[in-house]
């Protein structure tokens, strides 16, 4: 049988001219905007209700610091509608948009607040732990709260405790504003979350590589596996749809010797800067797929089949299969791009972005707008 003949370019854009051939259609890139909205700024929210994002704001530390608050930024200009004064500073968010609620966490304080997102005001406080003298005298929270996650139905709120010696999982009755109870058993360094609303169980990551499956009901820890070798697993996600967990492994190179504080006989044995498919009954790592550097923050869209990254020391998003990991496209932001959220109504990726060193200190920091 002969050969087909090979057309040259020439010919085949002829073809392509006159209707003849399908030619690909090339993605559009994503138009990104950013906007220097204010000063410490950590992770944020977006309400479709509201067409408004939501971000938390530290206010700073030492000299020109200012008090936390809420930030609450029209969804196409990112420009500040409300400055909502908070009682402590804010790092973590959770949106109950149901119920019009924002949820925000006082890491240094051990404690959380709640914001009505309507009437942009304060709802209530609630201190999860005392302060407690450490060895410089210094009085400080026992416990960091790095990230806050809502189930599905509004009702707990799950808080990981970070310590480097014991860490806790706070379990709190949302409407209500009270700690429901406290879980213990997970050892230092427990850092990443997700929730698994159905099968009502927390999945919890620690710096020292290991996979907590915490079940919600009985408050107690379920399993504890190693994470798929992954060394410095941070955010997590969980995928429904597979039951495994997603998460980054950071590769910071300073962490390993933070690690060996918490546990003597620590060797790192991978540099990280990936992201990790788990599977939570065996620890297995199901896949895996390179992440710019610095990773930190991941979200998954499900519908979209995507994963969302964060590399703050790359300045980067990295946009990954969900079911592969493999790279589908990188978008560049300036250093260094922290936390995320998406409106999948609008296909809007919404990044807080962090100043680098070079920065004067507390100066004004941005949210990053991505529309695909």
């Amino acid at each position: 049988m002969p050969h087909a003949p090979v057309l040259g370019r020439r010919p085949l854009l002829g073809l392509a001219a006159l209707g003849l051939l399908a030619i690909p259609a090339r993605a559009a890139e994503p138009a990104v905007t950013r906007k220097e909205v204010g000063v410490g700024l950590y992770e944020l929210a977006v309400s479709a209700a509201q067409k408004a994002v939501f971000v938390a704001s530290s206010g700073g530390f030492g000299e020109n610091s200012v008090d936390g608050r809420v930030l609450r930024l029209d969804a196409a200009t990112l420009e500040v509608q409300a400055e909502i004064a908070l009682p402590l500073k804010g790092f973590g968010v959770a949106l109950d948009e149901a119920a019009g609620r924002l949820y925000v966490g006082h890491s240094t304080e051990a404690a959380i607040s709640v914001i009505d997102i309507a009437a942009n005001k304060l709802v209530g406080t609630l201190r999860l732990a005392e302060k407690v003298s450490g060895p410089d005298s210094k009085e400080r929270a026992p416990y960091s709260l790095r990230e806050l996650r809502l189930d599905a139905s509004g009702t707990t709120l799950y808080i990981p405790g970070f310590s480097t010696e014991n860490s806790v999982l706070y379990v709190v009755d949302a409407k209500a504003l009270t700690l429901k109870g406290t879980v213990t058993g997970m050892g230092p360094g427990v850092i990443g979350i997700a929730v698994d609303s159905a099968s009502q169980r927390v999945f919890l990551s620690s710096l020292l590589g290991r996979l907590y499956t915490v079940d919600a009901k009985a408050m107690t820890v379920a399993r504890e596996v190693a994470a798929g070798g992954l060394e410095q697993p941070m955010n997590l996600e969980f995928d429904a749809a597979s039951g495994q967990v997603l998460a980054v492994d950071q590769g910071l190179e300073s962490m390993p010797g933070y690690q060996a504080k918490m546990q003597a006989d620590f060797t790192s044995k991978h540099p990280g800067n990936r992201v990790g498919r788990i599977d939570p009954a065996d620890g297995r790592l199901v896949a895996e797929g390179v992440a710019p550097k610095g990773p930190l923050s991941l979200l998954l869209d499900a519908a979209g089949g995507r994963v969302f990254v964060a590399s703050r020391e790359d300045g980067a998003i990295a946009v990954l299969d969900a079911a592969t990991l493999a790279n589908r496209a990188t978008i560049a932001l300036p250093k260094h791009p922290n936390s995320l959220a998406f409106d999948a109504a609008g296909k809007l990726l919404y990044v807080s972005v962090k100043n680098g060193r070079e920065a004067p200190r507390n100066s004004a920091e941005s949210v990053a707008r991505i529309a695909f």
